[in-house]
């Protein structure tokens, strides 16, 4: 029997979410236009999903689905759409609306449990990617599978990706992509954080969102009820 053209496999993908708070697309474009240009090699050409879940009135969707398009942004999908009207838009246009995962949230009367200073031996992944070299600009290290631990510096221009936790125990200016598999619970650990992007579960920083306080300084970040959060690394 003749083998098939096609072969159809789940999979599981990171994907940035756009969350869209303004209905003006020329305001949205310029706001894109600049995060793009902040970090292009991230950004540019990228795929998103549009989550619309903040508006509250009516919006032109052709009109903002071009407004992100000119930024390179590449739309898979719309999600957090509550609007039948801006549904059927959306459906016309040709793209599908997604169902975001959502977290489970603590039982009553039961406070969240803050996150461990330092990962436990047993929360650590059976193997661990180590690089001792420096990491040039244009280079691109990934840790399948495991944590990453860089015992150099990282230039600006370079990318680091892990699927589980990442350490640099040098200078960071590059970019940092930990639980690129979409593992929240990873972590970054840094002692000299200038990076131009940290990203932990596709929730990201650009250089000009991390706190000042932090910028060269030894730092852990983590997520904290899908947010990013950062702290001094003592």
């Amino acid at each position: 029997m003749p083998q098939s053209p096609i072969e159809l496999k789940g999979s599981s993908f990171t994907l940035s979410v756009l969350h869209l708070h303004h209905t003006d697309p020329a305001l949205v474009r310029s706001a894109l236009a600049e995060k793009v240009s902040q970090a292009p090699a991230f950004l540019k050409n990228a795929p998103v999903v549009v989550n619309v879940s903040a508006l509250t009135q009516g919006v032109n969707w052709r009109q903002m689905q071009q407004a992100i398009a000119a930024s390179g942004l590449h739309i898979v999908g719309v999600s957090g759409c509550k609007d039948e009207q801006l549904k059927r838009l959306i459906s016309r246009s040709g793209l599908p609306l997604l169902t975001e995962g959502k977290e489970k949230k603590p039982a009553d009367n039961v406070p969240p449990q803050a996150p461990a200073v330092v990962p436990t031996v047993e929360n650590l992944p059976t193997k661990t990617r180590v690089i001792a070299t420096p990491v040039r600009s244009g280079q691109q290290i990934y840790a399948k599978n495991c944590d990453l631990i860089v015992t150099n510096n990282v230039s600006a221009g370079a990318e680091l990706i892990a699927d589980g936790n990442i350490h640099i125990y040098g200078v960071m200016r590059g970019r940092a992509l930990a639980g690129a598999g979409g593992d929240k619970n990873c972590q970054i650990f840094c002692t000299h954080l200038s990076a131009e992007l940290v990203s932990i579960g596709g929730v990201y920083w650009m250089m000009d969102q991390i706190p000042g306080e932090f910028f060269a300084q030894a730092s852990r970040l983590y997520l904290q009820d899908g947010e990013l959060t950062i702290q001094t690394l003592n």
